[in-house]
């Protein structure tokens, strides 16, 4: 399908298990390669609670991308502060995923777009993402729709 055709809108209950397959795809594809610490059955355990959860919930975005009633992607995003340590609002994208048939067209732009009007709408005056150093699309990807390196995390196996 092209661009035009799909729609990114805010997700509703229904859209709820294309949410969960894309979230579980989205693990398996990225920290699947990448992270052995994770769980991989995160999604399928717990995501159906977590997104529907999100969805009443003014300072969480759950976004999708529907090519024509079939869900091809995702976006979940968080509102929080201002805190005394950090005085401002800030929005964090939390997970993003584009099915890879759908790559490529400006889904993900679009999909990033939208959760940065929606921050904008609601005060935050930064937004945030964590991507996996090791992915490098990802990272191009961000970089790319104006997110810059700010910290980095340093792990080691124990």
């Amino acid at each position: 399908m092209s661009e035009i055709a799909v729609t990114v809108r805010p997700a509703r209950a229904e859209d709820l298990d294309g949410v969960v397959a894309c979230s579980a795809a989205l693990f398996a594809e990225d920290a699947g390669a990448r992270d052995p610490s994770l769980n991989l059955a995160w999604p399928r355990e717990h995501g159906q609670a977590r997104f529907a959860a999100a969805l009443d919930d003014p300072d969480r975005l759950v976004l999708v991308a529907d090519d024509g009633g079939r869900i091809v992607g995702h976006l979940t995003g968080s509102l929080t502060g201002p805190t005394a340590m950090r005085p401002v609002p800030v929005a964090t994208l939390g997970s993003m995923y584009v099915q890879p048939g759908h790559r490529g067209q400006g889904v993900g732009a679009r999909l990033v777009a939208e959760f940065r009007s929606w921050a904008r709408g609601r005060g935050a005056r930064y937004a945030g993402v964590t991507a996996y150093a090791a992915n490098e699309a990802a990272v191009r990807f961000y970089r790319r729709h104006g997110f810059a390196d700010r910290s980095t995390v340093l792990e080691t196996v124990l």
